[in-house]
């Protein structure tokens, strides 16, 4: 998604340090890749898996396509229930920061905390990409479940959850005791976003929803077609709220709808009566032990994500 505006965030230096190469991070290697399509753009890969795309200067372009639809949804329903000016973010998963980026620049006096498991990274993408400084984004150095449970209750109106480990989402952050966690740190009506990235079965997106349903009030999908309709392995962006979310054939919908077809992969927005229907009669995921937490993250049939879209 590019906005059809120059960049106006204040508080980005103008100065980065990228240059292509290999770099040894704390939980393994990241990697810089230049975009031979757009000028100064990067791709990041992180343990071979491409993980974020920043172009400097242009932080209100997102390249993956799963980022925009990310941006779509939480545009639509911040401006429709939050001011924008005061709303408060934060980002599970860090990396290069793109989603950081991209609504500090939409919001220039919005506040985002980024939590970042890899602490080299985390220096890292300060020194090559033009990252808003604190307070407009500050970067937590921890593990996303362990800094999710040490909230202040009612401290943020959006928490955006995108992590992974290799290609895979922790198992215990797709819990109800992870979502009753994050609820827990949302002000009332606040909005939990989550990428699922899954087989053509959607077990994991299913499974997922099952869990957001017993803690938040009402739940909501974005995903191109083909991946709803469960013909592929991809992305779908998972939604939960306590305050209800557009129904489908309202004039929400129809405008969140018009932007999410507008990209170069067209994407619908599935109201909670679709996303109910999905998921009926699925359990949500139970992580007793140690050992349950060892043997679902064996089973790929369950744990594996897809990773971003390329062009």
């Amino acid at each position: 998604m590019a906005r059809s505006r120059k960049s106006r965030s204040s508080s980005t230096p103008a100065a980065t340090g990228a240059v292509a190469g290999r770099y040894e991070i704390s939980t393994g290697t990241a990697e810089l890749v230049p975009d031979t399509f757009l000028p100064d753009a990067w791709t990041l890969m992180i343990n071979g898996v491409p993980s974020s795309h920043v172009q400097i200067g242009r932080p209100d372009v997102l390249e993956f396509e799963y980022m925009r639809w990310i941006a779509a949804g939480v545009e639509k329903l911040v401006a429709a229930h939050h001011d924008p000016a005061t709303v408060r973010v934060t980002h599970l998963g860090g990396a290069a920061c793109s989603m950081a980026r991209y609504f500090a620049d939409l919001w220039p006096s919005s506040r985002h905390t980024v939590v970042e498991l890899d602490a080299k990274l985390a220096a890292y993408v300060r020194e090559w990409f033009d990252i808003p400084r604190a307070p407009t984004v500050k970067i937590r150095v921890g593990e996303a479940g362990e800094v999710t449970r040490g909230f202040y209750p009612g401290s943020r109106e959006v928490i955006i959850r995108d992590v992974f480990a290799g290609a895979r989402t922790p198992l215990d952050l797709t819990t109800p005791d992870f979502f009753r966690a994050a609820h827990a740190a949302l002000v009332p009506g606040g909005l939990y976003v989550a990428n699922c990235g899954d087989f053509h079965s959607l077990v994991a997106t299913r499974t997922e929803l099952a869990g957001m349903a017993e803690v938040f009030a009402h739940v909501a999908v974005i995903a191109d077609p083909p991946m709803l309709k469960g013909r592929r392995s991809g992305n779908i962006i998972l939604l939960g709220s306590d305050r209800e979310l557009p129904v489908e054939g309202s004039p929400e919908a129809a405008a969140l709808g018009r932007v999410l077809l507008g990209g170069a992969v067209p994407a619908h927005y599935r109201d909670e009566r679709w996303t109910r229907a999905l998921f009926d009669g699925t359990p949500p995921r139970i992580l007793a032990t140690a050992q349950d937490r060892h043997d679902h993250a064996d089973n790929p049939a369950i744990s594996l994500v897809e990773t971003p879209e390329s062009r």
